[in-house]
């Protein structure tokens, strides 16, 4: 690979990189070329771009950028591939996913919602984090529950304010 094709490279990592607003870098020594075959397409089926890079490219790609990823360089040795997905815990969720088959797939490191995190320790912490469409169906949930509590109150007191009547006008008939 020339000088130019490198650039381009880089120019083009960068750009996915920047059009994604997360990103997971994992350690995919060991896996053969089916395993790989089979984490491309979970990857293809979840809306996650799986990128194999080289790490002095990839480190390239991320200095040409706003935000500082030098936290992320430690992590850049061996055999990496970079997950970037719009949704911020779907690629743990494959980390975790294919990882529990996997010994040797393992979590680097990621930036996620504006932060760093290292270590394949890390991921569990990666897949709680919520999903914007989880955080909404949770704010959604909290705000039907008080209205359903009203007009469940408002349900049953309309019985009772019956009952009540009607046992008042019984006991004026009687």
């Amino acid at each position: 690979m020339n000088k130019d094709q490198k650039s381009q490279l880089v120019t083009q990592l960068a750009k996915h990189i920047a059009t994604t607003p997360h990103l997971y870098i994992a350690d995919t020594t060991g896996l053969n070329a089916d395993q790989t075959s089979k984490l491309r397409r979970l990857c293809f089926r979840r809306d996650v771009k799986l990128i194999v890079v080289k790490n002095t490219l990839l480190k390239r790609a991320l200095s040409t950028l706003d935000v500082d990823y030098s936290e992320l360089h430690p992590v850049l040795k061996g055999t990496s591939a970079i997950m970037l997905s719009p949704v911020n815990n779907e690629p743990a969720k494959i980390l975790k996913e294919f990882g529990s088959t996997m010994d040797k797939f393992k979590l680097k490191g990621a930036y996620v919602e504006e932060a760093f995190y290292t270590g394949h320790e890390m991921l569990d912490a990666l897949v709680s984090i919520k999903s914007k469409n989880e955080l909404i169906g949770d704010v959604l949930g909290m705000l039907q529950s008080p209205m359903q509590n009203v007009v469940g109150a408002l349900k049953s007191g309309g019985n009772t304010i019956a009952g009540v009547l009607k046992t008042l006008e019984e006991k004026k008939a009687a």
